[in-house]
């Protein structure tokens, strides 16, 4: 199964703030917000939602198309990214633009503030999925919202199916813009947040989502994942317990790259939910969104402990 990942290539600038977000905001001053957190750490990682993503399926023993806007200063980035699985002939490298940062502050509560610039992804919208010849799966993760439109629209025209993964670009999208995102999309990835934004931008109901896609995939944090699907009742798929919580960043981008996965082993939707799951653990007990370690062994056990041996069985062929 060929599968595309689209989306954003970025270094994270990942700061720690030891107190609480909440204690140092004043309710009836939001509209006049000026506010200053003293970090008490900086971790530089490799970052950006579809480097992620692909990064995570490579891990896995998946060869994913990676495909976005980078400058020249990522060469480096690219090379970790192929020694790890991916395949970087899709990645554009502007001539003008610095690739994009992401930074995110992170108080003990795990809430997350963050800012992002986009440098070189600008350039995104310039690449078109038709040159990669034969796909059967694209991901539509967080990128330049010009590029997430184009994809999406060539892979309606093509008949290829395609994953929407909007994700923060909800935040500054626009009702319509979020419409053409997901219309007609095999899988809708959202957290429980992001869901609501849909809803109140788009002013779509439940119903009228799952008309409109065949799989919604709702991550819920500590609640587990929900997998709805029109006419049929929902999974609720629980965590994979983690031995450590370091730093929340790339959790979701982890999830994604698990469940798409298994998703090309052949695996059913639950199965697919518990491998995310597992692998977005990882991420958890790791600061950086690459940084974790993985050993198929290791990884069999814990999908066992978490989930019962046959999901371990199940797994167990295609790690091998």
């Amino acid at each position: 199964m060929r599968i595309a990942v689209t989306g954003s290539i970025a270094t994270d600038h990942l700061l720690t703030f030891d107190g609480r977000f909440v204690e140092q905001l004043l309710p009836d001053q939001l509209a006049k917000l000026s506010v200053v957190f003293l970090a008490s750490d900086l971790q530089v990682r490799r970052g950006g939602t579809g480097a992620n993503i692909a990064f995570g399926m490579g891990v896995l023993g998946q060869r994913p198309l990676l495909v976005g806007s980078v400058g020249k200063d990522a060469a480096d980035y690219l090379t970790w990214l192929a020694d790890h699985g991916v395949d970087t002939s899709g990645v554009r490298v502007s001539e003008t633009l610095a690739s994009p940062r992401f930074t995110v502050t992170t108080d003990n509560d795990q809430n997350q503030i963050g800012a992002f610039y986009p440098g070189a992804m600008a350039e995104a919208a310039l690449i078109e999925l038709a040159r990669f010849g034969e796909l059967d799966l694209v991901v539509v993760a967080p990128n330049d919202p010009g590029a997430m439109i184009r994809h999406t629209a060539e892979c309606r025209e093509r008949g290829i199916p395609y994953a929407a993964d909007p994700s923060q670009t909800l935040t500054f999208l626009d009702g319509d813009s979020i419409r053409q995102l997901v219309d007609g999309a095999t899988y809708l990835f959202t957290n429980e947040y992001e869901a609501g934004l849909v809803a109140d931008k788009t002013g779509w109901s439940q119903e009228d989502v799952l008309s409109l896609v065949q799989t919604r995939i709702t991550t819920r944090g500590a609640e587990g994942i929900t997998v709805s699907r029109r006419g049929e009742e929902d999974l609720h798929i629980p965590v994979a317990p983690a031995e450590k919580i370091a730093e929340p960043t790339g959790v979701g981008d982890a999830f994604r790259a698990g469940f798409l996965s298994a998703t090309a082993w052949g695996l059913g939707l639950e199965r697919s939910c518990q491998v995310g799951a597992l692998l977005a653990t990882h991420v958890v007990e790791t600061v950086g969104t690459q940084e974790y370690a993985y050993s198929s062994v290791r990884f069999l056990e814990r999908l066992g402990k978490a989930y019962g041996d046959d999901a371990a069985a199940e797994v167990q062929p295609h790690l091998s």
